[in-house]
């Protein structure tokens, strides 16, 4: 596992190097044909959709896009998806559960872009129509969070049967440097928050909220992107092959209860 500390991760993500669906999408999949648009505003690329095969197996795959150069970064607004975006997402994945198609969701993003463009065209409810649609779809849904889960801009791809996480990937309900602002109106005490946080992968999977820690290191620091695409797919073959065997109406339901249990606590006989 990674031998990366928090704050380690934390900074690796304000770089634009780290590989990104860009450089898994050909590796992960074949055939992989992109869709654009959400048949309302128009198209967002921050958020890369369309129709591919794993294996023999058609699949929808829905992804969060960070630029691994200027120009990409730009393009994709940081990894930020306007609310477009998100409908392109909800569309993608109707169409999947009308044609039986698994939906793959790869996350990567600080959060949904905050702006008043997008707070015009509905930012928070395309966000909550995707949290209640995906958890209805009669599909198997996986995600795996590539780098950076921000906030309810991730957690609108992040609404599955099972969850997996790279091992230096963060899964947070606000950035670090968000939670310090709000906590202690001090934006420099970013570490401090993500050490609270307890965000990490491993934090995840202690608490139920991840099922599965998935290998990216050689040496706990250099990512080997061929590898770890290897290792994403092994994992994407024994979920989808386990969830196969459900009967697709009582999907959400599972669904339904496996966000039931996250956050519950047992009382410890205290007053």
């Amino acid at each position: 596992m990674s031998r990366l500390s928090v704050k380690d991760k934390v900074n690796q993500f304000k770089k634009i190097l780290r590989p990104s669906v860009y450089d898994y999408i050909p590796l992960l999949f074949t055939a992989f044909t992109e869709l654009h648009g959400d048949r309302y505003f128009g198209d967002d690329p921050a958020i890369v959709g369309g129709i591919a095969f794993l294996d023999s197996m058609p699949v929808t795959v829905i992804a969060q896009a960070r630029g691994r150069n200027i120009e990409e970064f730009i393009k994709t607004n940081n990894a930020q998806p306007q609310p477009e975006g998100y409908r392109k997402a909800l569309r993608l994945a109707k169409q999947a559960e009308k044609f039986r198609r698994p939906v793959i969701c790869l996350i990567d993003t600080p959060g949904a872009y905050p702006g008043a463009g997008a707070e015009e065209r509905g930012q928070g409810e395309a966000i909550a129509r995707n949290l209640y649609e995906f958890m209805m779809l009669k599909i198997p849904v996986i995600s795996i969070v590539l780098g950076e889960g921000g906030s309810g801009g991730a957690l609108a791809l992040g609404v599955c049967d099972e969850l997996a996480m790279l091992e230096s990937a963060l899964y947070s309900v606000i950035s670090p440097r968000g939670c310090a602002s709000i906590l202690w109106k001090d934006s420099s005490r970013e570490m401090e928050a993500a050490e609270l946080l307890k965000i990490t992968a491993e934090d995840m999977l202690a608490l139920g909220i991840c099922d599965r820690i998935i290998s990216e290191t050689e040496d706990g620091v250099q990512i080997d992107v061929r590898k770890t695409a290897s290792n994403i797919a092994a994992w994407m073959r024994d979920a989808l092959r386990r969830l196969s065997m459900a009967d697709p109406e009582t999907l959400p339901e599972k669904r339904y209860q496996k966000f039931r249990r996250i956050g519950v606590c047992g009382n410890t006989g205290g007053t």
